[in-house]
């Protein structure tokens, strides 16, 4: 029976603090009319995109045309998700000083892209990161391992995006959770299904220029009246902290030590271990994440795949900046405010909704109207970018590639990749409906973990270590993919808050810490151990690869079987 509770897990809320979820508010109006040109403009997009995609090539990386400044922006508007804006605002709101280990976590994996990933994985790739993953390697069992990791991946971070969204839909339309998450569904297949990487590209750039606009435009008005001192505005949340808990019924020096605790490290996360394992969780899944990977073959050569990381570094880091300004925003300007708390004290909507509360409160309702609809956008990028990347797992990966042997005509491949697009809609939507009270950062983080655990490992190995082999790589892989999921449901935020019961069987928050270096350590010991035939030629082909990986030569051909 325990058994059968930890594997229902998975598809269990975890709840942030004291979220709650409130009944349907009234119809926001401004909102509808932002969202609704929003929809509209978006929708034409994909209208044009469609009649530019017209092979796998156009459908997967949009024709290998996008330039480094474009594709920094756009990986930028794919990277700053739901869990960006509204899950570390929110956790900010909440712990105030320990969100920030959300910012550095999801920023610091870049400058791993940037000197060991990017250029190679250009140069060595055609659509998915499994294509390098396996480009040395015996193809279907690599091509297996990638496609489900990769679909592991997707699905833990759609539930996050799904779920921000209908939160958001519900609270500022006063509509149905459920109804909510389907629109959602329904509008990203659209932009999928028939604009493809073309139409998800412009989504995204749309939607960073936006979100970083609108952001900026907060950070402004949140800092105008405390002179633009960040100082002063952290004094005014530590104050304000102390009021609402001296308002509710706590000693004076309690409640000052609960003012004084936003601005202290330990609220969040209470242990060093849990705290390193998470950051190398964050820190290492940036460079597994498989949406992000895809984007590097849709620019055309190595020194634009640099670009784009170097432009996407840049807006990313200054994103997540603002954020934490936005997090303290929201614990002096809404925290004490009767207007955006439900009956129980909790912020209508759910502690997600922090950053859109601000906006009301600095802006009234039409710039609420406004920062919901570039809310929605985010929303819809990265959902669009993560089905994309589940799409070409199935479409190209498996379809294409195992189960076809590279004999799969484009139409072929196009077919079962928006085949594969209706099926993770409708999987979205009823994960998204099943998680509705769960925090969406608590969640991208557990896709990070996973990302590290199975998909870092491989990647690394395969492009820098002359002696991976074939059962090396699928073996690392799969222990890490899966100790990473049976940890998470051990740990303390599955195992007792979901499960109930009196203590974890392990006892941190995030499994990165054993996970990632048990993959590399499987990857080396197998490898070292494999006298099969096809290890010397996964050993001989690594000069091969390097070739390739470092000059570009042959980066235009087919992919090497």
């Amino acid at each position: 029976m325990r058994i059968a509770l930890a594997a229902a897990a998975l598809l269990a809320p975890v709840p942030l603090h004291a979220a709650s979820v409130d009944a349907p508010t009234p119809t926001n109006w401004p909102a509808i009319a932002m969202f609704a040109a929003f929809a509209l403009f978006t929708l034409g997009i994909t209208r044009w995109a469609a009649r530019r995609t017209r092979s796998a090539a156009d459908f997967y990386t949009a024709g290998g045309g996008i330039t480094g400044f474009q594709n920094g922006l756009a990986i930028a508007g794919d990277y700053m998700s739901a869990a960006s804006f509204l899950g570390i605002s929110a956790q900010i709101f909440s712990d105030g000083y320990d969100g920030l280990i959300y910012s550095i976590g999801f920023l610091v994996g870049w400058p791993i892209i940037l000197f060991l990933m990017a250029e190679r994985l250009r140069n060595l790739g055609r659509f998915t990161f499994a294509d390098v993953a396996s480009f040395r390697f015996a193809q279907a069992p690599v091509r297996v391992f990638a496609a489900v990791s990769t679909l592991v991946v997707v699905l833990f971070y759609l539930i996050a995006q799904m779920v921000g969204a209908g939160q958001l839909i519900r609270l500022l339309f006063g509509i149905d959770y459920a109804l909510a998450v389907t629109i959602v569904g329904a509008l990203m297949t659209l932009y999928v299904l028939f604009g493809g990487m073309t139409a998800t590209t412009w989504v995204q750039i749309i939607k960073a220029v936006l979100l970083l606009g609108s952001a900026s435009f907060m950070a402004v008005m949140v800092l105008a009246p405390f002179g633009f001192s960040p100082e002063a505005l952290f004094a005014r949340a530590v104050d304000v902290k102390t009021g609402l808990a001296a308002a509710a019924g706590a000693a004076p020096e309690a409640a000052a030590a609960a003012g004084r605790a936003i601005m202290a490290p330990g609220g969040f996360i209470r242990d060093p271990i849990s705290a390193i394992s998470f950051g190398m969780a964050l820190m290492f899944g940036t460079a597994g994440l498989p949406h992000i990977l895809m984007r590097f073959f849709t620019v055309p050569d190595a020194r634009a795949a640099r670009s784009s990381v170097l432009w996407a570094t840049g807006w990313i880091g200054y994103f997540y900046l603002l954020t934490f300004i936005i997090g303290f925003g929201a614990i002096v300007l809404v925290a004490s405010e009767p207007a955006y708390l439900d009956p129980a004290g909790g912020l209508r909507g759910g502690a997600n909704m922090a950053a859109i509360h601000l906006a009301q409160a600095i802006g009234g309702d039409l710039f609420l109207g406004f920062i919901s609809a570039v809310a929605f956008a985010t929303i819809l990028a990265v959902v669009a970018g993560l089905t994309l990347s589940g799409a070409s797992a199935v479409g190209h990966d498996l379809y294409a590639t195992v189960v076809k042997r590279g004999t799969a005509t484009s139409a072929q491949e196009l077919k079962v990749s928006r085949r594969t697009v209706l099926v993770l809609a409708v999987v979205a939507i009823l994960l998204g409906i099943a998680f509705e009270q769960q925090n969406v950062a608590f969640m991208v983080s557990l896709a990070f973990a996973i990302a590290a655990s199975g998909n870092f490992p491989v990647l690394l190995m395969a492009l820098l270590w002359p002696g991976a082999t074939t059962r090396g790589v699928v073996a690392g892989g799969s222990v890490g993919l899966v100790l990473a999921l049976v940890l998470t449901i051990l740990s303390p935020a599955v195992w007792v808050a979901v499960l109930g019961f009196a203590d974890p069987v392990f006892p941190y928050s995030s499994p990165a810490i054993f996970s990632v270096p048990i993959a590399f350590a499987t990857i080396w010991i197998v490898s070292r151990l494999d006298r099969s035939p096809r290890a010397a030629v996964d050993r001989g082909g690594y000069a091969a690869q390097r070739v390739r990986a470092e000059t570009g030569r042959g980066a235009s051909g087919a992919q090497a079987h």
